[in-house]
């Protein structure tokens, strides 16, 4: 699909449909949107004035008015190995008038100097990476002691189902769960209290059913530690002290 050589050897290229569906409005709406607006929910304390912003795995810019909107960032920045995604959001950069520093870089080596960064925004990114330990490394090393990681993430109960296998494409032999994530967070350094976690269970994270199940009356949704989580959002802290335990 891309001409353009992607930036990472690891780099596991979308399907055709994945890419369309990255510039629909229910990606926006009712994906992108929803995750923004759960994670400032989660932060629960005052953000940094004026917070550098790095947006790992950026995409086609889709966040960009979002997170500007929500954060306020004094400086945004784009990472993405995908040249052609990249050029998508310098695009959707110009179209909304905002001022953004794009970067072709492997989320496992980004070309960053370190404690540069406030905020790390990465929305379903890490499931697409092969080196996921690696890229929390370099998501902690650019980041300033105390500064926060915004993550959100679809589970392997979501990404290992029939339909997203026949529409996606990503590698199956890195998914995890949503403990197994939240593991690699503190075994990286990262600390997060209940209160900054949250399970969404929304309606196109459940490809078996998609919730119909549910809208029609016929049966009510587990709770929380009763089913297989399908996405999870974390804002996780990078300690003031840069002892790593």
């Amino acid at each position: 699909m891309n001409a353009l050589r992607p930036v990472s050897p690891t780099y596991v290229e979308e399907t055709r449909f994945g890419f369309w569906f990255l510039q629909s409005h229910v990606w926006q709406h009712h994906v992108l949107r929803v995750a923004i607006n759960d994670l400032v929910r989660l932060i629960g304390e005052p953000l940094p004035h004026a917070p550098v912003l790095l947006d790992a795995g950026c995409g086609q810019g889709r966040s960009f008015g979002l997170l500007d909107a929500a954060l306020s960032p004094t400086r945004m920045i784009g990472l993405d190995a995908d040249p052609h995604s990249l050029e998508c959001s310098r695009r959707e950069a110009e179209r909304l008038g905002l001022e953004v520093e794009l970067i072709a870089s492997d989320c496992a080596s980004i070309d960053l100097p370190d404690a540069s960064v406030d905020l790390l925004f990465c929305h379903q990114t890490l499931h697409h990476l092969v080196e996921q330990e690696k890229a929390l490394a370099e998501f902690w090393r650019v980041l300033k002691p105390g500064g926060r990681l915004l993550l959100a993430e679809s589970t392997k109960f979501y990404i290992d189902t029939w339909v997203i296998r026949w529409l996606f494409r990503h590698p199956m032999h890195v998914q995890r769960s949503a403990e197994q994530y939240l593991d690699m967070l503190s075994a990286q350094g990262f600390q997060f209290e209940e209160s900054s976690i949250s399970y969404p269970y929304l309606w196109w994270s459940r490809s078996k059913d998609f919730g119909l199940l549910e809208r029609w009356g016929l049966m009510r949704p587990k709770p929380v530690g009763q089913r297989d989580e399908t996405l999870l959002n974390v804002v996780a802290r990078k300690p003031l002290s840069l002892i790593h335990i």
